[in-house]
């Protein structure tokens, strides 16, 4: 039996799981809560050092118990930003999280320069305070002293995925993976370098900036954990995909976590979507690259978290199905979770959340339920555009993250969307990515159909509505946000 550790450090929370390559268990989890930073509205950070030593306790934690794993892989919260001094591993400014806002009058400055098109034919990505780049910029700008001590080469940059990295090796490797370079909006996904036109758009010195290797790679030795090699390395998003097993192009997988995330293997290229998507690097193996076509959504889980902390009308996450079963229907509320901004096919970083068509009627079994069916609805919002750009027709979409846990959820996917909803045996498939990234390298797995092959289905939900049913809901969502983005304008 071989032992893979996966560290899935994620936005909510940092963990450590223990797989078993034989039969994919599950042998050990360890998880830390992440205390989440809110400076001013719609801004959002994290200390650095948290996201290190939480992650290495996790981690150690497990490896005290098991002294035969053999590769770490690690997955990780794409996007998030931090900058550190190379001598001493500080970091120079807490990380800003991928759902961080402050950088939105700064993209707007460079859409209106028309530099849009340039980006997404380059990078894939549109102007968004979501990608890495305005948040190495606002840094550069905003904190005493780091762009001369940049400028000098004194220091790194990384997301999440490099930091560890970084710190596990005990500051002897400085890397990245294809995947979340292509996050940063300064990687030509196309020519897989960094862009020094995009370095020289945003302000950037290159020399701030990791080498990117493929997913498979001998990324260096974890010192800090008794010198296992570190032989995977994956943005969580990707992680999934390949945790889901969807190698053939066409094939569909969306993550419902802190936000809601919907990935298509477009094969060994991707076009320019007229749809507001994103094109974006599914994974890299050895010297091949797959591409794919992705629809962010910033708030998912957040929803439920906010019900709970936020309104107080529910005291954890698992009631909520039951509450939403306890109505026939939502009662005409719909809840549209934009906490942070609209994400795609919107890109409204200005947008708030709303709750629209409340009456005297509704309780909150009505919003509970919207904000469960939300997530259908959003799905939809993506789909519908990544058909539009793909001309492929999705027939099932696979599941996964801590949301499809619940079967009105999936339930709900299975009638809004109008296709059959795949949920897996094992829903941490972003941690079980990482650990066939790591496994793929050590020898463990053979090939990507080794992989597939080891795909279990646990439940599978079909359409219980009409087309004609599921669209009247759909159009009700449509026009809850046309009133929202008005609001918002």
């Amino acid at each position: 039996m071989a032992l893979i550790l996966s560290i899935d450090q994620g936005t909510t929370s940092s963990r450590a799981i223990l797989f078993d390559t034989d039969n994919g268990d599950i042998k050990a989890v360890e998880q830390r809560e992440l205390p989440q930073i809110y400076p001013q509205s719609g801004w959002v950070e994290h200390d650095p050092m948290n996201i290190w030593q939480d992650s290495l306790a996790c981690a150690r934690k497990i490896c005290a118990s098991y002294k035969d794993i053999i590769s770490i892989g690690i997955t990780n919260q794409r996007e998030t930003t931090i900058i550190w001094d190379r001598k001493t591993g500080q970091p120079v400014y807490n990380a800003i999280v991928w759902q961080d806002r402050r950088t939105a009058d700064y993209c707007k400055m460079l859409k209106q320069k028309d530099h849009e098109k340039r980006v997404q034919q380059k990078a894939g990505l549109l102007l968004d305070p979501y990608f890495s780049a305005t948040k190495i910029h606002w840094i550069l700008e905003n904190v005493a002293g780091v762009r001369d001590r940049a400028e000098n080469g004194e220091l790194a940059f990384g997301t999440v995925d490099t930091w560890l990295l970084w710190n596990l090796t005990e500051g002897k490797m400085h890397a990245t993976d294809c995947t979340n370079a292509a996050r940063t909006m300064l990687y030509n996904i196309h020519e897989q370098q960094w862009d020094d036109d995009l370095l020289k758009l945003f302000d950037i010195p290159k020399s701030l900036l990791p080498s990117v290797q493929p997913n498979t790679h001998d990324f260096g030795v974890a010192t800090e954990l008794g010198n296992i090699k570190i032989q995977g390395m994956v943005g969580d998003q990707q992680a999934a995909t390949i945790g889901q097993a969807c190698f053939e192009k066409g094939s569909v997988k969306s993550t419902y976590g802190t936000g809601c995330f919907v990935v298509m293997n477009t094969g060994d290229k991707v076009d320019m979507s007229e749809y507001n998507l994103l094109g974006t690097i599914a994974y890299g193996f050895d010297k091949q690259t797959t591409y794919a076509l992705e629809g962010s959504i910033f708030n998912a889980g957040t929803a439920i978290q906010w019900l709970r902390d936020g309104l107080g009308i529910i005291a954890q996450a698992a009631e909520t199905e039951a509450l939403a079963r306890s109505v026939d229907d939502n009662g005409g509320v719909y809840f549209i979770p934009s906490f942070t901004g609209q994400g795609a096919p919107y890109w409204r970083p200005e947008a708030r959340g709303m709750i629209a068509g409340l009456n005297r009627n509704s309780s909150k079994a009505h919003i509970v339920r919207a904000a469960l069916e939300a997530q259908a609805y959003q799905t939809r919002d993506l789909l519908e555009a990544m058909v539009e750009d793909s001309k492929v027709p999705i027939k099932t979409l696979r599941v996964d993250g801590g949301m499809v846990k619940n079967d009105f959820v999936c339930q709900a996917l299975a009638d809004i969307l109008q296709v059959d909803v795949d949920r897996p045996e094992i829903v941490e498939t972003t941690a079980l990515g990482a650990a066939y990234c790591a496994g793929l390298q050590a020898g463990v797995y053979k090939n990507q159909q080794d992989l597939v092959s080891r795909w279990k289905l646990d439940k599978r939900f079909t359409p219980q509505l009409t087309k004609e049913q599921a669209d009247t809901l759909y159009n009700g969502w449509k026009l809850a946000i046309s009133q929202q983005l008005s609001i918002n304008a």
